[in-house]
């Protein structure tokens, strides 16, 4: 096994004790990461189905505004000139706003109104109800652009998230959780070998003990024997008896 299929560590207990709880970590988190993707998944799909219902609705919406553009001006006649000059500010703004999928931060747009109608007097003298109609056309056209740039932003940010997420979860899985459950493998495998020859030396040594200790015996057992059929010494001093004469 190479130094790359696995971790470089010294086999031990707590080599193991860390390789179980990197392996702990490491399942808890592709778990995690798993969840994290699906939701992000279940609001990208929500956002898709959003835009393209806000497209549609788009094309609607801005046909019929063109169209009363064209009415306003057969109506009231060439009005640009009166617009262009009354416009000193925007009165249609758009602010952004965050919103939290899963950890992941999606900018959310929204318009609002600041300031009176510059042109409620415009068409005052004839075609008044065909340039309300087209301020209204042009208000709700402007609603939904700003919406359709809020989703497709959102929707470029979960794609981005998304991809960044699976590549994540597959790394853990298929590169992470392998290599370590690798090291374990090596370091039981390991720790079993040390532990049979642990046992093979124990073995030897207690066999080299029990001949050792049964060499000592018939040596012993050797020397007795030689010590009680050995011949009386007659030059050692013996002493005899007193005898007693009456």
């Amino acid at each position: 096994m190479s130094g790359k299929e696995r971790i470089e560590v010294f086999p031990s207990r707590m080599a193991q004790t860390i390789m179980k709880a990197r392996l702990k970590g490491a399942q808890t988190g592709r778990n995690l990461l798993k969840k994290k993707s699906d939701a992000l998944t279940l609001r990208f799909r929500q956002i898709l189905k959003k835009i393209i219902e806000t497209k549609t609705l788009m094309g609607e919406v801005m046909r019929e505004a063109a169209f009363s553009l064209a009415e306003a001006k057969f109506t009231a006649g060439d009005f640009s000139t009166t617009v262009i000059q009354n416009v000193n500010k925007a009165q249609v703004k758009v602010r952004a706003k965050r919103d939290n999928v899963a950890g992941v931060v999606l900018p959310v747009f929204e318009h609002y109104h600041e300031g009176g109608d510059s042109y409620e007097l415009t068409g005052l003298a004839r075609g008044g109800e065909q340039l309300a109609k087209l301020k209204r056309n042009y208000a709700k056209a402007v609603e939904l652009l700003v919406e359709l740039a809020s989703l497709q932003t959102s929707f470029v940010t979960l794609d981005e998230a998304i991809k960044i997420t699976n590549r994540r979860v597959n790394a853990i899985e298929h590169v992470i959780i392998p290599r370590i459950e690798r090291t374990l493998s090596y370091i039981i495998t390991e720790l079993d070998e040390r532990e049979r020859e642990e046992f093979y030396r124990l073995k030897k040594i207690q066999e080299k003990k029990k001949q050792s200790k049964e060499r000592r015996e018939k040596e012993q057992e050797g020397q007795r024997l030689k010590y009680d059929n050995a011949p009386a010494n007659l030059l050692e001093d013996e002493k005899d008896e007193d005898l007693l004469f009456d």
